[in-house]
């Protein structure tokens, strides 16, 4: 399996627009552009990870409310990693998956979705490139 780099991490927020405000401002990192739903209400803010050759943090807005928990949990962790893969490689790397034993639970046409032994979402993509 041939890993490019860092394709994006997405994480589910309470206050959209507050917690991108927040990376904006502490973490300097920029606006790339925002998603709505088909009703027109704000779902989700991209931000550009600098030094990524062009990986994002996807902030995705959720209903439930935030945790508390401590610094340190028992809980996993982000929703998302993404690692950038070529588009050329995606066949080899879903045949190198299966022979892992590795199950695919999800894939659209840049992207292919499974999980790590603890639950985590993981991801290989080639997005923009189509398939």
């Amino acid at each position: 399996m041939r890993i490019r780099g860092f394709h994006h991490l997405a994480i589910q927020v309470h206050s959209l627009p507050e917690t991108a405000s927040w990376y904006q401002r502490v973490l300097g990192l920029t606006e790339l552009r925002r998603h709505h739903r088909p009703d027109g209400t704000l779902r989700s803010i991209w931000l550009e990870v600098p030094g990524t050759g062009g990986g994002f943090l996807a902030l995705e807005e959720t209903t439930a409310d935030p945790t508390r928990d401590d610094f340190r949990t028992d809980r996993p962790g982000p929703l998302l990693l993404a690692l950038r893969i070529d588009r050329d490689h995606r066949a080899a790397a879903l045949a190198e998956l299966e022979r892992l034993g590795v199950p695919v639970v999800h894939q659209t046409k840049w992207t292919a979705y499974f999980r790590d032994p603890e639950g985590n979402r993981i991801a290989l993509s080639h997005h923009p490139d189509d398939a």
